[in-house]
């Protein structure tokens, strides 16, 4: 299992991140990236809450939410792309219903739905 050691830095416009392997590693990758304004200044706002103590944390916060939002996307594409097909082929059989007669029906459902469980 690799150890990672990471620190960053914000230099003006600029997060400087040293990404490498052991604490005594002598290699160590180094990566710039350049951050608009507006991000910039949201890492320092993150960091006032108390909540993060460094631009590294903050970042490495939305890393993982970005992964996790892929994550969830890649095993619901499939389930959607059904949807959608299920939803073309209602239309192509002209079974699709304008908004208002759509809610009607539900509301009818509901109410007998409602009405069946009372008695």
């Amino acid at each position: 299992m690799r150890t990672v050691v990471a620190e960053a830095m914000i230099l003006g416009s600029s997060l400087r991140l040293r990404i490498g392997g052991k604490k005594n590693s002598r290699s160590q990758a180094v990566m710039q990236i350049f951050l608009p304004p507006e991000l910039e200044q949201l890492i320092q706002r993150q960091i006032a809450t108390g909540k993060y103590q460094s631009a590294l944390e903050v970042i490495t916060a939305g890393l993982y939410l970005l992964k996790q939002q892929d994550d969830i996307y890649k095993g619901h594409l499939p389930e959607l792309q059904q949807d959608a097909q299920i939803g073309r082929e209602a239309v192509q059989r002209e079974e699709v219903l304008e908004g208002p007669s759509a809610m009607t029906q539900i509301r009818e459902k509901l109410r007998l739905r409602h009405a069946t469980s009372e008695s």
